[in-house]
């Protein structure tokens, strides 16, 4: 058996040990069976060299409902997708969209169209960008560009109830894009901060402020080649942007694939032992792309999906990747923070 079958063969089992604790809903399996028509690789990207027999690529399209040039994007649950619409503009917020998947719990497509995060009064992300993700507590943490804030939301909120303004703090304008570097990998559980379009590079642990969420301590600049002069910062215009664990094929060592927008490409990266894009392994993961913006992990399968602001505002989907492991419990988030938190930085409320 080749390894994309015995992929496929270990995803069908996960899906099948998934299932039996799924609620009623998330069966949309049957769903995707009846639908008839499957989808086609998206002809227009090309994998990059050490990726072509592992991976591939598909077009899932647009999503109905959802204001064109997308952001961000994550998962609100295993089955529903948080995204952006109407990007970088004060009139964007980010929209949910339950998702269809195949027999192997492949995303193929999506249920119903989007709805505003928050119900119909919800405001979630304005400005909103690659970055959209949820941290401890449940918090969920959205990047704003171009005025450069870090907004967080807590559980049940229809605004963001904190932003911090990050140009006070040293951050060069304007914040595109933060993820958290995951379990398993050194540096876990702090945030990880980009600006676009000059790629300069932040890392931050996170202190409890009292009310639900968080200030950034200890946020400082990284050089991301210390043997080349200067300061190394992520070319290409980086967006979002996601951790990869070493196995996974073509990835020997712990990874991430930053979403290129400026490049039109999906760059993989080495991380160092903190978690950092080793700039001079930069290798191209996918090329051919329009507006490459959001990244996210689909937590189900492991696939790689990605967000694009233009180039048809579409979602497209990167499979073959190994499925993750279960999200961190709330005890876990805990003892990353207090791990992590110091004096340091205060963040300022919204007035």
């Amino acid at each position: 058996m080749g390894r994309r079958a015995i992929r496929r063969w270990n995803r069908a089992v996960h899906v099948w040990r998934l299932a039996m604790f799924r609620t009623p809903h998330v069966l949309t399996l049957v769903a995707a069976l009846l639908g008839g028509a499957a989808l086609a690789p998206a002809a227009a990207q090309t994998l990059g060299t050490g990726f072509t027999d592992d991976y591939s690529v598909t077009n899932l399209g647009s999503v109905a409902g959802l204001p064109s040039n997308y952001g961000g994007l994550t998962f609100l649950d295993s089955d529903t997708i948080l995204i952006g619409g109407s990007a970088n503009n004060a009139s964007g917020s980010l929209y949910t969209i339950d998702v269809v998947r195949d027999t192997e719990g492949a995303i193929t497509g999506f249920s119903g169209t989007a709805q505003r995060y928050g119900g119909p009064g919800g405001t979630v992300g304005e400005y909103n960008d690659g970055g959209v993700t949820f941290g401890p507590g449940g918090v969920l943490f959205t990047a704003r560009w171009p005025i450069n804030g870090l907004g967080q939301t807590l559980p049940g909120s229809i605004d963001e109830d904190k932003i911090i303004e990050l140009a006070p703090l040293g951050v060069a304008s304007s914040l595109a894009a933060i993820n958290f570097v995951p379990a398993g990998f050194g540096g876990a559980g702090q945030i990880k901060l980009v600006s676009w379009s000059g790629g300069q590079w932040y890392s931050a642990g996170l202190s409890p402020d009292g009310n639900g969420t968080y200030d950034l301590v200890g946020l400082a600049a990284v050089d991301l080649d210390l043997l080349a002069g200067g300061v190394q910062n992520v070319p290409g215009g980086p967006e979002g942007f996601v951790y990869i664990a070493a196995g996974n094929a073509g990835f020997a060592a712990n990874s991430m694939l930053i979403s290129e927008y400026s490049a039109g490409m999906v760059g993989a990266y080495e991380v160092d032992a903190q978690g950092n894009p080793l700039v001079a392994t930069r290798r191209t993961f996918i090329s051919g792309l329009t507006g490459a913006e959001g990244a996210a992990i689909d937590p189900l399968t492991g696939d790689f999906l990605f967000s694009t602001f233009g180039g048809g505002s579409r979602i497209v989907r990167v499979s073959g990747f190994i499925a993750p492991p279960p999200i961190p419990e709330p005890g876990t988030w805990a003892l990353m923070v207090a791990g992590l938190a110091a004096v340091g930085w205060r963040a300022r409320h919204r007035g």
